[in-house]
């Protein structure tokens, strides 16, 4: 028999503030965290525009002679994660320590860090690079400081997958407790590449918006106007627990985590499989893995970036799975106002499924003015919708042809 996982702690720090409750009101409310980058002077990139944290107070989450050790990706992700744990309420004791870990992972890294230390480097010579360099660019230390700083003592792992990241973390966490392996596991993903040489990179691959004149509007998933993703930074992460642990201390229940799928297209670095067989086999790979049927999902949180393809091929892909049921699903992108935080999506967009399932209410896909003729679901333009969701399925799809489906069920 395998043991049921329920959520208890949801963490968020998103464009639209740090904490649950503000990326939760701001998610519900339509609100665009899309502005001109701030970060640095962007003058002379094609695109200048992204969805930056705007009160992200370090000192609150991490004493100061500790943050120089770490790359902002870990300190977003370490703030998610300690949020996360003050909402489930789980406490750390030395008779649970051992059953008790940490997948928190990330897409690119500690890019900050490595930009600043190679100009250190060659203007001021290897003995100027900071001993903390490399512990605070990898990306399992993320998951490495959230064990050290709530002394879990369990499996302690950490997840690279682009933008699947998250949903594998969280993923293979749900797998770890329903197993045995563990009773109790913090995981999702942290990002912050919000750089000049990571806005430049993906501005090279034509995949960034270049919409400078109107940045709350750049994010438009599924509308025929929309010219590429937009880069955000940020972090979800969610603690999971074995039910019955969870039912005992009586802790709040969000929802039940029932199935996971992940596949790979085998086609190419960057761009989907044709037809989007390889999103769609995922799909249905979490659905057997939940043992349910397409037409019992009422949600779908998907991957939704603003690219052309991405977009087009992930509604294919829905058709594929759901059949005639797809016209029936609630659908939509919350990276229309928040951006793609990559790495981070994934733990987010779980946390925003979860939030959706216990409160009966869906944000939207904003800036869905002129739908594509090609994506004519459901997909929720402009304002939240109150709905009973029994069960909803968050998609994240990553360069490589990586891909990972999470299944989550209202609790009872």
């Amino acid at each position: 028999m395998k043991r049921r996982v329920v959520i208890t702690g949801v963490g968020m720090v998103t464009p639209l503030g740090t904490g649950t409750e503000k990326s939760w009101k701001g998610l519900l409310e339509g609100r665009p965290a899309v502005r001109i980058i701030t970060h640095f002077n962007p003058e002379g990139l094609p695109c200048q525009i992204a969805a930056e944290i705007p009160d992200f107070e370090i000192d609150r989450f991490i004493e100061i002679k500790e943050q120089k050790k770490m790359d902002r990706f870990i300190h977003l992700g370490l703030a998610a994660a300690t949020l996360a744990m003050e909402d489930s309420g789980l406490k750390v004791t030395e008779g649970n320590a051992d059953r008790i870990g940490v997948i928190v992972g990330a897409g690119v890294g500690g890019l900050s860090a490595i930009e600043h230390y190679k100009q250190v480097l060659l203007e001021k010579g290897p003995k100027r690079v900071s001993p903390f360099f490399i512990p605070m660019t990898i990306i399992n230390l993320t998951s490495g400081q959230i064990s050290i700083r709530f002394g879990v003592k369990g499996p302690n792992s950490a997840v690279a997958t682009a933008c699947a990241t998250g949903t594998h973390s969280i993923g293979d966490a749900f797998k770890l407790i329903q197993h045995g392996v563990a009773d109790a596991m913090i995981c999702g993903g942290t990002e912050a590449c919000i750089t000049p040489l990571g806005i430049a990179g993906f501005t090279s691959m034509k995949a960034l918006s270049t919409r400078n004149d109107a940045p709350e509007k750049a994010s438009r998933p599924f509308d025929r106007d929309r010219d590429g993703f937009v880069m955000g930074e940020g972090a979800g992460v969610l603690v999971l627990e074995e039910m019955e642990n969870a039912v005992n201390r009586g802790a709040r229940i969000y929802a039940e985590l029932t199935g996971y799928g992940l596949n790979s297209d085998a086609y190419h670095i960057t761009s989907p499989s044709p037809n989007g067989e390889g999103a769609a086999k995922c799909m249905g790979l979490a659905l057997k893995d939940a043992g349910i049927s397409p037409e019992e999902i009422d949600y779908i949180n998907a991957h939704g970036t603003s690219t052309k393809y991405g977009d087009e091929l992930e509604t294919l892909a829905i058709k594929k799975v759901f059949g005639s049921h797809a016209h029936k699903l609630c659908i939509s992108s919350t990276k229309s106002m928040i951006g793609h935080l990559l790495g981070a999506s994934g733990g987010v967009e779980a946390g925003i499924c979860a939030l959706s399932i216990y409160n009966k209410i869906v944000p939207p896909t904003i800036n869905l003015d002129n739908p594509d003729p090609e994506c004519d679901l459901d997909y929720l333009p402009h304002k939240s919708r109150p709905l009973y969701i029994n069960i909803a399925i968050s998609n994240s799809f990553g360069f490589g042809g990586t891909n990972a489906c999470l299944i989550f069920k209202k609790y009872s």
